[in-house]
């Protein structure tokens, strides 16, 4: 599934001013599309949303967790229009802002989450989910019962600070009389959520190392390494369970983003360079997908013809980027 090398939308340029691709217009309406957790990696769904945008893609609805909730709550507000707002928040956005120092809010958690509500408040959003242009849907989990929590109604703030909650980060999140964290506990990438809410079919924006296939390594030693592979592991292992139960029924597109080397999960530093990365590896895919009934349609992340983080900035120049 190659294609000709996609290139990023300026932000004076219209996405819907390039043809819909083969592939994008071949899926099955309703299409969702789905934004998984992250964190810090949540910067190359942005460099994916460029490469939708571009294509004239307009989702007929949106399913988010975590930081995803957040990206998809934007997109949901601004269709055909976010990405460039996302662009200048993601680079100027700092680890300080989100997860301030010294502003224990409870026994709960390390921070407050005084930082993410400024960062919603900045968003322009709506105060209800129903009043987003695009159906919208964030997921979080219910720290009683471990089920998936769907919110698709009522306050857009809270919704959106449950499905972030970062277990023992940020402090759980009380709505509607059930105790709320992270979705990305139960649904790292949401797309059994999109299937339950109607979705013919599913593009899904999936960041971060956790999405990427699995290499070989040595078994690390050192506690901290040896936690990180297990959590590597354990959201891995989900991720594959969903994509492959969800594709046996829906088309699953699942965008590359490129990225050969990640940075430290509280870098937000290297922002500029997963957008632009991820968004001509996303562009090159679309332009050569091809849907041909339900299945796993994914390219190699890191494709052979993809650049590393460390060259992303010199191939977003030389490819026509910004």
């Amino acid at each position: 599934m190659t294609g000709e090398e996609g290139t990023r939308s300026s932000s004076s340029s219209r996405p819907d001013e390039g043809p819909l691709s083969v592939g994008l217009r071949a899926l099955p309406r309703p299409a969702a599309v789905v934004v998984g957790a992250g964190g810090v990696f949540g910067a190359a769904q942005v460099g994916a949303g460029y490469a939708l945008e571009q294509r004239g893609f307009v989702p007929d609805l949106i399913v988010g967790t975590s930081v995803g909730a957040l990206n998809g709550a934007i997109m949901a507000a601004h269709p055909g229009k976010a990405a460039a707002w996302l662009d200048r928040v993601w680079t100027r956005l700092r680890r300080r802002e989100v997860f301030p120092l010294g502003y224990l809010s409870s026994r709960a958690s390390v921070f407050a989450d005084r930082g993410l509500r400024r960062l919603i408040a900045q968003a322009g959003l709506p105060s209800r989910i129903e009043q987003l242009e695009i159906p919208f849907t964030a997921v979080a989990t219910d720290l009683a019962t471990g089920a998936q929590a769907v919110l698709d109604h009522g306050d857009l703030e809270s919704a959106l600070l449950a499905s972030a909650a970062i277990p023992g980060v940020l402090p759980p999140v009380d709505r509607e009389g059930r105790r709320l964290v992270d979705g990305g506990v139960i649904a790292y990438v949401p797309v059994r959520a999109a299937q339950q809410a109607g979705a013919a079919s599913v593009v899904v924006l999936s960041v971060g190392p956790e999405s990427a296939p699995l290499r070989p390594t040595i078994p690390p030693r050192r506690a901290a390494a040896v936690a990180a592979r297990a959590g590597l592991l354990l959201w891995h292992q989900q991720i594959e369970r969903d994509l492959h139960e969800v594709s046996s029924r829906i088309p699953t597109v699942v965008l590359p983003t490129g990225i050969e080397t990640w940075p430290a999960p509280w870098d937000f530093g290297h922002s500029q360079q997963l957008i632009d990365t991820a968004s001509l590896a996303a562009g090159r895919f679309l332009d050569g997908l091809r849907i041909s009934g339900p299945g796993l349609y994914r390219g190699d992340d890191p494709p052979a013809t993809s650049v590393g983080l460390n060259k992303a900035r010199t191939a977003s120049v030389s490819e026509g980027g910004r």
